[in-house]
């Protein structure tokens, strides 16, 4: 990223925006996402409970927040599986700003859960991330336990185990409601301490990490100080529709300086078609096609992420 001019803050809030940064006076890199209504469109295709609906958000962001380390190839998946009555989160982040996402529960043993905490919800499972870059085919995944953390917490075990850079992670969701209705935001906010290369320093793997970096094998003050200032922040002011990215980084690091990037357009996305599952369908026997078929005689298929359903006529596949 290339160093622009001092500029006056901005106030003009936008939504569905990813908003790169760094306090380089503290070592300190990190993005801010604010979604409206990409995340509203996303929570909208299903009827979910507004736990649920809330748990999903905080994926979506997560999901920005760590898929826009892709430039402008690629594809970045989050993807839980517990035993909770949230058995399975997914979200989908194609680069450089799609996104998709569901969520699958047991209605039932929602009912019975008085704790609205997204750890009684998820349960005990796993958090897995994969990165799959397309200029060389390479696949990436982490994988980090859910043990009673919230997404935010499983987040910080991920950069903690597996890149070993020392994070903090915000994640918010609410629902606006206004005289034109109700709507979905979301916000998160990822900071990460990346020292040059010095003293009480070792070397990283590759990950989010600019050339030359290190992370610091214990924490030192501007870590301390980094985490402090992070810390300040509210969920409201991640969800504010009248609050700018710019101001509201400028409201937790002016003290220290905080450098802006060009930020990122995000947007509601599927990747489903009638093309795609046409040729999915052509893959199986005829008798597992066969199997399919509904009382209507046809073949339903509703997609998973955006619930659009497609009908075809096994005729079409003899």
């Amino acid at each position: 990223m290339q160093e622009g001019p001092s500029r006056l803050v901005s106030g003009e809030a936008r939504d569905d925006r990813v908003t790169p940064f760094a306090v380089e006076a503290l070592d300190l890199r990190g993005r801010l996402v604010r979604l409206g209504a990409t995340v509203d469109a996303i929570i909208g295709h299903y009827d979910y409970p507004p736990q649920v609906a809330r748990l999903l958000g905080e994926a979506i962001a997560l999901a920005a927040l760590l898929g826009s380390i892709l430039e402008s190839h690629g594809r970045f998946q989050l993807q839980t599986r517990s035993d909770g009555p949230v058995d399975m989160l997914v979200v989908d982040y194609d680069a450089p700003g799609k996104l998709r996402g569901f969520a699958r529960f047991d209605a039932a043993r929602l009912a019975e859960v008085t704790d609205p905490a997204p750890a009684a919800l998820l349960g005990r499972g796993h958090l897995a991330l994969t990165i799959e870059r397309e200029e060389d085919a390479a696949r990436y995944q982490g994988v980090v336990p859910l043990e009673g953390e919230s997404l935010a917490e499983a987040a910080h075990m991920y950069f903690r185990q597996s890149e070993q850079i020392p994070s903090f992670v915000r994640l918010a969701v609410a629902e606006l409601v206004t005289p034109q209705g109700r709507s979905w935001r979301a916000g998160g906010l990822l900071l990460q301490y990346l020292p040059v290369a010095g003293s009480r320093v070792r070397e990283l793997p590759p990950g989010d990490a600019p050339e030359g970096s290190a992370a610091a094998e214990e924490e030192d003050d501007a870590w301390t100080e980094g985490q402090a200032l992070a810390a300040t922040l509210e969920d409201h002011e991640l969800v504010d529709p009248s609050l700018s990215g710019e101001r509201l980084l400028f409201r937790l690091f002016h003290e220290r300086g905080v450098k802006v990037f060009p930020e990122r357009a995000l947007a509601e996305f599927c990747r489903c078609s009638t093309e795609r599952i046409d040729r999915l369908l052509k893959s199986f026997t005829a008798q597992e096609r066969a199997d399919m078929v509904g009382d209507d005689g046809r073949i339903g298929v509703t997609c998973e992420f955006c619930a659009t359903f497609r009908s075809f006529d096994p005729a079409d596949f003899a």
